[in-house]
């Protein structure tokens, strides 16, 4: 309960932020445009500041464990949303990748940080990294309905992967929790920027979208109820069998549970995509997810 009320209170906090940038979008204080360069700097800066910093810790063959056990719970989550989201949707194409793909780096990384700390970041490193490079080749070939549009080199040659490579450096060297305090208090500040930078690109995609639209398709709310109830429902009754640490388990369970993912909407528009569909799905989600998040977390820390 007590992770539920934090999850709850960093979730209105992150409203909030988004409120702001529905009003400064619908002011005309910030553009569509403005909204990108944002969303570009939270992909090429920031999230990987937050990925970098999380890695900065005393090394221990026990930190290793958990890193590889985050790992596979990670990997064992994407994989039953994929399944759950083709299942239900593999006609179509934005709902199947939306439901797929949680906002694991914009919304998980900041509840995260807020319920656990940097220890929490670094129980989900692993689920960042993984679900980059499954949007990259699986996530494009759902949205184009292609295999030739996936591009390997960009699995590798992206910011998120680049940002991993360097923590896992960092920590195996045992260098990152000793860097110079000029450094670390870089990494800190920049990592800071995430969760409002994150949600103010989130309030101009509300802004953008059709309220009234996105209110009234009833596909939408299938959508999100299999975004937000039946994939963490599913997973959590996987997830109480493993017998690994109970708070980094929550930690995985919650970035997963988070809303669909934003790039859903990025991903649209860079290959033709139904971009107001996508726009619309990941602010209603994102809405709804407050309402749905403290729930699965409820759940989850009775179960």
């Amino acid at each position: 309960m007590e992770y539920a009320l934090i999850i709850l209170k960093q979730t209105i906090v992150m409203f909030l932020y988004m409120f702001a940038g529905y009003i400064m979008f619908r002011t005309r204080k910030m553009t569509v445009a403005g909204g990108e360069d944002i969303a570009n700097l939270l992909v090429r800066i920031v999230i990987p500041a937050v990925i970098i910093n999380s890695f900065c810790v005393e090394y221990s063959s026990a930190k290793l464990v958990q890193l590889l056990q985050s790992a596979f719970l990670s990997a064992l989550g994407i994989g039953i949303a994929m399944l759950i989201a083709a299942l239900f949707f593999r006609n179509h194409p934005v709902d199947n990748f939306g439901s797929a793909f949680s906002n694991a780096g914009f919304i998980g990384i900041p509840l995260i940080q807020a319920a656990f700390g940097d220890e929490g970041v670094f129980n989900i490193v692993a689920i960042v990294a993984m679900m980059n490079m499954m949007q990259w080749s699986y996530g494009v070939k759902v949205i184009t309905g292609k295999k030739s549009a996936v591009s390997a080199r960009r699995l590798f040659i992206n910011p998120i992967f680049i940002s991993i490579v360097i923590g896992l450096a960092l920590f195996l060297t045992r260098v990152g929790a000793h860097l110079p305090v000029i450094l670390s208090s870089a990494l800190t500040g920049m990592s800071a920027l995430n969760a409002p930078l994150a949600m103010l690109v989130m309030g101009s995609y509300l802004a953008q979208s059709d309220m009234k639209k996105m209110l009234t398709t009833g596909h939408l709310y299938l959508a999100c109820a299999v975004r937000l109830l039946i994939i963490p429902a599913i997973t959590l009754l996987i997830f109480r069998f493993i017998p690994f640490n109970k708070e980094m388990i929550l930690a995985v369970y919650i970035a997963l549970s988070t809303p669909m993912g934003a790039n859903v909407a990025v991903y649209a528009r860079l290959y033709n995509g139904d971009y107001p569909y996508a726009c619309q799905a990941v602010t209603l989600s994102t809405l709804l997810s407050i309402i749905t998040l403290p729930v699965v977390i409820v759940a989850a820390s009775l179960i």
